[in-house]
Formats: C-alpha cells, structure tokens, sequence
C-alpha cells in the first residue's frame, strides 16, 4: 500500500514539475551567457541600448515561434517562414509605395496574403500527401523565387511611420512596441494552446492522428488551420522586419527557418509530436537572441556564431530528448534514472557541450581585436 501512495505522490510531483522540465535547458544556458558576459564584456553586454536591441531581434521571431510550436506539437513543419516573410513584406512595400495604399490598408493586406501562402502550404501537405519537409521547402523556393521576380533585385526602403513603428518604435517610459506584440502573441498562443479545443487537437493529433481520426478529429483540415496561422505569422515577422529596417529586398530574412525551428525545439516542444511548451519557445528565442548577440559584442566572425548555434541546439535537444525518454516509464523511472549512469553520463555529455561554448565565447573574446582608427 505504501509503495503505491509513493508511486501516486511521485507521480503527482513529476506532474507539478512537467511543465518546467522543457525550460531547464534553455534556462541553464541563459544564465551561463550571463555569468560570462558578466565576466567578458560586462558595460558593453549590459547597457540599456544593447538589452534593447537583445530584446527587438527576439520579439522579431515570437510571433513565428508561437506558431511553429503548433505545427510542431502536430508532427509538422514550415521550412518557408522565411520566404513567406520576405514575400508579405514585398507585396507590402510595393502596394504602398506602388500603387499608393495607406499603411493601415497595406499591413493587414500582407497579413492575409501571408496567411493565404500558408493555406498554399497546408493543402498541399494535405490533400496531396506532400511530406511537410518537402512541401514546405519547395514552397519556399516558390515564394523565394517570387519575391525576386518582383523586387528585380531593388531594395525597397522608407516606409510610413506606423510600418516602423510595428518595427522599431517605443511606448515611452515602457517597452519597444515590437516586444509588446511578439509578448501579445506568445500570451495568445499560450492561452490557445491550454484553454481551447484548437490546442488540445492540436496535441492530441501530434500524439496519435490515426487515434484523434477515429474520435472525430479532423485531422487535416486541423493542420491547414495550424499552417495558415504560420504563414500570417511569417508576415507578420516580415512586416516586423521591414519596419525595424525602414527597408525591405528579396533577400530578407535567409535565416528565419533555422532561428525559429532551432528556438521552438531548443525550448523542449516535441520533434516527434505531442509534447508543446509555449514558454519553452519563449526561452528558446531569448537563449538564441542572447548568444548572438553575445557573440557580435565580442567581435567573434559570423561562421563561430553558426557553431556555437549547433553547440546551444545539440546539448538542449538531447537533455530534452533524453528526460523524454525516461519519463515515459512513469515518474519513478525518471527520478530513478536521474541516479543511474547513463544519466551521469548525459549530464557529463551535457555539461561538456556548455563548457565548449563557454570556450568558444572565451576564444572569440581573445582573439577579437579592437579597430584602430586609421589616420
């Protein structure tokens, strides 16, 4: 009887903690940049005007990050976030500045036109039967393919001020107005994901879509619902990014699908379905934020900065993937395999990835050398 009120209570303490598991990762590798920040570059990191430039490049990718955490959590992906981003923020550009629209008429226009070009993505996935990493991706090169028809290569630049205000304006005394929007959809995403029948689909068809088929899911239609509202997101980013820049061009925005992918995974959503944390995608997109911009303060060359990407994503992935693993033999498995030595060994895997990022950043700080002026 004993044995089974242990068993109930250390399940029901694994239960309290679930939701907190898939942000340790991210967590830990916040607070080393941190520390070392703290130590390396201390009065340039932590300055007023470079927190808030940490926080602008962050809130740039919310949006996307929200809305690829459904897609994920059902078994999908989007590799045209990207494309689809650049592509609003062209057809934005051009119908303001072409055709004459006022930018209240513009913005919303790009927002539809991105989500139309995610419903493009959902019913060719579903109806058919494209596998999402192929469908999207060939999708991108579309979209990719379209913004370079368009723009012929131009470079399409001073906006009305409310496109940069979307993109770089500031609520006096409080927040930038991008960061009060990525928030604002994080928050929604959240509230959808925990108090609405979209969210539980959404997980129940990421656990197990032939079983949510047979208790009247609709399966597909729930996946285009999923890439439409990746796609507005994408054009909500691209309409973000055009206004922090006051310019847009065809070539905009090559890095979205990894930033975003890499922070919803890194934050402890589920590659193989089921498994979503909307504030772990939030802590994924500060953790990447914050080590970029880390690594620029140090001077490291942009090529160190793809590596310690990997680094980040490989050791907060499989921590993850491995207290996955383990929890799916009940609590009593996890809290058991915690002392075991496969776990020591993780923790020492784990441990050796962060030390080689810390090592990475001291390496970048000592060969970064300060400009001498000229002359």
């Amino acid at each position: 009887m004993s044995a089974v009120a242990t068993n109930s209570t250390s399940r029901s303490l694994m239960e309290r903690l679930e939701p907190y598991l898939a942000i340790i990762g991210p967590m830990v590798m916040i607070l080393a940049i941190l520390l070392f920040m703290g130590v390396a570059e201390p009065a340039r990191y932590f300055r007023l005007s470079n927190l808030n430039l940490i926080l602008l490049d962050a809130a740039l990718y919310m949006p996307m990050a929200m809305a690829m955490t459904f897609v994920i959590t059902q078994r999908g992906i989007d590799l045209s976030i990207g494309s689809i981003a650049a592509l609003s923020g062209i057809l934005m550009a051009f119908l303001i500045k072409q055709y004459g629209f006022p930018a209240y008429v513009a913005v919303p226009l790009a927002l539809v036109l991105g989500a139309l070009m995610g419903l493009i993505n959902g019913l060719i996935i579903t109806r058919f039967k494209v596998p999402d990493l192929i469908g999207t991706l060939a999708m991108d090169l579309v979209y990719r393919g379209l913004a370079l028809v368009i723009a012929k290569g131009l470079v399409l630049a001073r906006f009305p001020e409310m496109v940069t205000e979307i993109g770089r304006g500031q609520i006096p005394g409080f927040i930038p107005v991008p960061v009060v929007i990525g928030l604002l959809t994080m928050a929604l995403g959240y509230m959808v994901l925990k108090q609405t029948h979209f969210g539980r689909y959404t997980i129940a068809i990421g656990s197990s879509p032939e079983a949510s088929e047979m208790t009247g899911v609709a399966v597909d239609r729930h996946k285009v619902y999923a890439y439409v509202l990746m796609g507005a997101c994408a054009a909500l980013a691209g309409v973000m990014l055009t206004g922090k820049l006051n310019a847009i061009q065809a070539t905009s925005a090559p890095y979205f699908n990894l930033h975003v992918i890499a922070a919803v995974v890194v934050g402890g959503t589920s590659l193989f379905g089921g498994r979503p944390s909307m504030v772990g995608s939030l802590a994924g997109v500060l953790l990447l934020s914050m080590m970029i911009n880390a690594l620029v303060t140090l001077r490291i060359e942009f090529f160190w900065q793809s590596v310690a990407s990997g680094v980040v994503i490989v050791s907060s992935v499989a921590l993850y993937t491995w207290i996955q693993k383990k929890d799916r033999d009940g609590a009593l498995g996890l809290l058991a395999s915690l002392r075991s030595k496969e776990a020591q060994r993780m923790f020492r895997f784990s441990a050796a990835l962060l030390g080689a990022l810390i090592l990475l950043l001291a390496i970048g700080a000592g060969l970064a050398v300060d400009p001498t002026p000229s002359g």
